[in-house]
């Protein structure tokens, strides 16, 4: 019988379970939505129950759609996992319930707390250790956060009852029944907590924010030994062989294999990622240095940028102003007027990221007339996504000679129209493959490669061949007069100014 790699791709907004089969195709996939909460201005929940139970309900619709065609669990060789990043859960590890709701990557609470330890003269210390930015956008002030809100928490984690992970952690943790607590390189590296140097927990940045090394997961390989489902929870007992964060995923679903490569997710949030191979490249444009990916015990590292809000910004027209019906009417609405008549959006909803890093930041649509309307605003906002991206990318030459090939993925990337002005305002052309589901496509990989399915990256490369070239055709005069319209936008949105 045929066997397949069971990838679980557990999201902002939706957790999903894709099976694919060795020609790196998606057979079946499963989604399910769950709830955003958002307590206060600028905070962000999810409640990780609601996580796992959607979780679990995709992966039993990919067992019904395997034994509808007369097969089982069995044909399923490994799991890879692949999550929203950042994200912050600490529960019992007795009864497995959390401590508190997760905390999500998007959610600014802890501003004031990034601010003092900035204000400390603490930025350099923790960025060249970690490669990141104080913001809190990542996970270690989260954690923090709730052991000093949540009372009884420090406590327990003191006395070495609680457990802290990302979202794959706590997915693994559950899926095998509790016996495996384990991150990969990727996700570490994006706590805040992890010294992406040593390859290590680092113990002064854990002593500076009174986090208890126990609650801490072992960081493993992002293609390797990850653990075991339990037959009682996942419905069977499969090898977990995959594991990264969900743009490092996507990295590799792209096969962004040689030095200088790059893609682009457009999801919720947007975010660049450039291989740099076994360069650890401290960033001077705002750009974070991350791990790529792990394998065999060597680790290959990134530069990334990150826009907060791309995708979201067309929910947010969908779901709050009701200017849209659908994400897929955008395009069509945006070239029904002739260019964005002096409009300009900027989605800073959660502040900016690279190359900005301002928290402080709040959206903004500048440029409206009398003659200014709904396609207008529309349009206004898919180009957002893309200047947004323009930012990033220019950042990324400013740190390096070696940009490459410019590879595209995530829901927005079906957007033919945001896909070429994407390329006219790059000035450069972008590539997007025939499956843009990079993210779960790279935990399949990464399972896949270990489990024996692929043999290696090259094989990887040979069935991951069809893609789209979106060609700039914009001319220089209008692209500089675009950006800096763009430009002036953004520094009426900053808090810092420019």
């Amino acid at each position: 019988m045929d066997k397949y790699i069971l990838s679980l791709d557990q999201g902002t907004t939706s957790s999903r379970a894709v099976l694919f089969d060795k020609t790196g195709g998606k057979v079946f996939a499963a989604q399910y939505e769950f709830g955003q909460i958002f307590p206060r201005a600028g905070w962000v929940e999810h409640d990780p129950m609601e996580i796992l139970e959607s979780q679990l309900h995709a992966v039993r619709d990919c067992f019904g759609y395997l034994e509808s065609a007369g097969g089982n669990a069995g044909q399923i060789a490994a799991v890879g996992v692949t999550n929203q990043r950042e994200t912050t859960v600490i529960w019992d590890k007795e009864t497995g319930k959390p401590v508190y709701n997760a905390i999500v990557w998007q959610c600014r609470r802890t501003s004031e707390h990034c601010a003092h330890l900035s204000e400390q003269g603490l930025s350099k210390f923790f960025l060249s250790k970690t490669g990141l930015l104080i913001d809190p956008y990542f996970s270690a002030t989260k954690v923090k956060w709730i052991f000093d809100n949540v009372p009884g928490t420090l406590e327990k984690a003191r006395e070495g009852k609680l457990l802290f992970g990302t979202v794959d952690t706590w997915l693994i943790w559950n899926l095998s029944g509790g016996r495996t607590h384990v991150t990969d390189h990727t996700n570490a590296s994006r706590t805040m907590m992890f010294n992406i140097h040593d390859l290590c927990w680092d113990r002064e940045i854990l002593g500076l924010l009174g986090i208890p090394e126990s609650i801490l997961p072992e960081v493993r390989d992002s293609s390797g030994s990850l653990g075991m489902t339990d037959k009682e929870v996942f419905g069977a007992e499969i090898p977990i062989c995959g594991c990264a964060g969900d743009q490092q995923a996507a990295l590799f679903g792209q096969c962004c294999y040689l030095k200088g490569d790059v893609k682009n997710t457009y999801g919720t949030g947007g975010f660049l990622l450039m291989n740099t191979g076994d360069e650890c490249i401290e960033s001077k444009n705002g750009l974070l240095t991350t791990v790529a990916w792990g394998i065999g015990g060597k680790v290959t590292y990134a530069l990334e940028g990150s826009v907060f809000v791309s995708g979201a910004v067309v929910k947010w027209l969908r779901d709050e102003l009701r200017l849209i019906g659908s994400a897929e009417e955008t395009a069509q609405i945006a070239q029904s007027v002739e260019d964005n008549g002096g409009v300009y959006f900027v989605p800073a909803f959660v502040g900016l990221g690279t190359p900005y890093w301002d928290s402080a930041a709040r959206g903004t649509i500048t440029g409206l007339t009398r003659g200014s309307g709904r396609a207008h605003i529309v349009r206004a906002a898919l180009e957002a996504i893309a200047y947004q991206t323009a930012d990033v990318i220019k950042a990324m030459e400013e740190d390096t000679s070696a940009l490459g090939l410019i590879k595209v993925d995530g829901g927005a990337s079906q957007n033919d129209f945001l896909m070429q002005f994407q390329a006219d305002i790059l000035g450069r052309s972008i590539i997007r493959p025939r499956n843009v589901e990079s993210t779960a496509t790279g935990a399949a990989f990464l399972a896949g490669l270990h489990c024996g399915m692929w043999e290696s990256r090259e094989e990887l490369n040979r069935v991951s061949q069809k893609f789209r070239e979106f060609i700039p055709s914009m001319e220089d005069e209008k692209r500089c007069g675009l950006i800096a319209g763009w430009q002036k936008a953004v520094s009426r949105s900053l808090e810092k100014g420019v």
